[in-house]
């Protein structure tokens, strides 16, 4: 029996998690799983012992109101994994949450794989150094990362993206469309406001605002969004009644590959479904809002001019970003119909998003499960 711990605090680490689960399971079928994932690691086989999404928060001032309870959470998992030791510990994303509860199992003498790195080349470079005694391999999915880790002498395999392999360099938007039942003949606009709490109760109104104004300036729209599940659907819905009840707009659930590759446009918040809508080679509006305190925090801390994963992948600005004051329902139209307006740049940015497709594929199966393994016989 090969023993694992594992932590995912939010939706696309839950479902990274669960690749990395089923790639292991192909080499080692005899798996026990205990930690905190989502649905698909639930149904990969992991025994959860807390809701994922009480670790799902973004931004300074939203994890400190949620600290204490954090905390507690944190203190009894790590009490757990002492009383009964797993051969590895994985924490998939989460830093802030994950780096000290591997940082107390490692000096226990347990093993710590930290997958997916956190944004060190953005900010808190200084976080390296407490990096290098919390994990003893770090998995990263972009392959400028490594020099960082490098750097600091912190052991490091790059394994490529799985959303790379799985999401194929050519989709179907016509064969996407069917699927959903969305109409033929329409200008489609995905409306992705995040998975998290706090970025649907930042975003739902201003995006459905956006798509008031999308069609108060252009004719033949229709929205389509999805949510994560049906607590967000229905927040999404009650909004969409109060806000735009005159717009033509389809809603789903768990659908979110399916609505981005059916789209001419995706207005989305910065995260993973920025990487996802680059890999389906879609044109996007990234808009995103935080807390006033975590934005004059970040504010100063971060290096890089740019948020989202498609400019920071190309090193420039490649899609129009709205942050914060800027995020407001006519910057996010005009930068929607730009897109819808001029053809050939759409025809541009999809050449560039298919070469950083192929920049960030691997065969990540056999890679996760090569490094993970490797590393647990190295620590026996």
């Amino acid at each position: 029996m090969l023993r694992i711990g594992i932590v995912a605090g939010e939706v696309s680490g839950d479902l990274l998690g669960a690749d990395l689960i089923t790639a292991l399971r192909k080499q080692r079928p005899d798996l026990e799983i205990t930690g905190i994932g989502g649905p698909r690691l639930i149904e990969a086989g992991c025994n959860t012992l807390y809701p994922m999404e009480k670790l799902a928060l973004m931004g300074i001032a939203e994890v400190l109101g949620r600290f204490p309870e954090l905390w507690n959470i944190r203190r009894r998992l790590r009490d757990h994994f002492l009383a009964q030791r797993p051969d590895v510990f994985i924490g998939v994303d989460a830093p802030d949450f994950n780096f000290p509860l591997e940082r107390a199992l490692r000096s226990a003498g347990i093993k710590t794989i930290h997958y997916v790195s956190p944004s060190i080349w953005a900010w808190r470079e200084y976080r390296l150094r407490a990096i290098a005694r919390a994990v003893d391999l770090m998995l990263t999915v972009f392959p400028f990362e490594n020099a960082w880790y490098e750097k600091y002498r912190i052991p490091v395999c790059f394994v490529g993206h799985p959303l790379a392999r799985r999401i194929p360099l050519a989709t179907d938007k016509t064969g996407a469309r069917r699927k959903l039942g969305l109409p033929e003949g329409k200008t489609i606009i995905a409306i992705m406001p995040g998975s998290r709490k706090s970025e649907l109760e930042k975003h739902v109104r201003i995006f459905l605002e956006a798509a008031n104004w999308c069609s108060r300036n252009m004719d033949n729209l229709h929205f389509a969004s999805s949510l994560t599940n049906a607590r967000a659907r229905s927040f999404f819905e009650y909004n969409a009644g109060m806000t735009s009840p005159q717009i033509p707009m389809s809603v789903y659930t768990d659908r979110s590959l399916e609505v981005m590759e059916a789209a001419d446009v995706v207005l989305l918040a910065s995260g993973t479904a920025a990487l996802e809508a680059m890999l389906l080679k879609r044109p996007m509006v990234v808009g995103h809002k935080v807390s006033w305190l975590t934005w004059q925090i970040a504010r100063r801390l971060v290096r890089l001019p740019y948020v989202s994963l498609p400019n920071v992948l190309a090193g420039r600005n490649i899609v129009p970003e709205c942050l914060q004051h800027e995020c407001t329902p006519e910057n996010l139209g005009r930068e929607i119909l730009h897109w819808l307006q001029h053809p050939d740049e759409v025809r541009q940015l999809a050449d560039e998003f298919t070469g950083l497709h192929r920049s960030i594929r691997a065969d990540s199966d056999a890679i996760l499960a090569n490094a993970v393994l490797h590393a647990i016989h190295a620590a026996a």
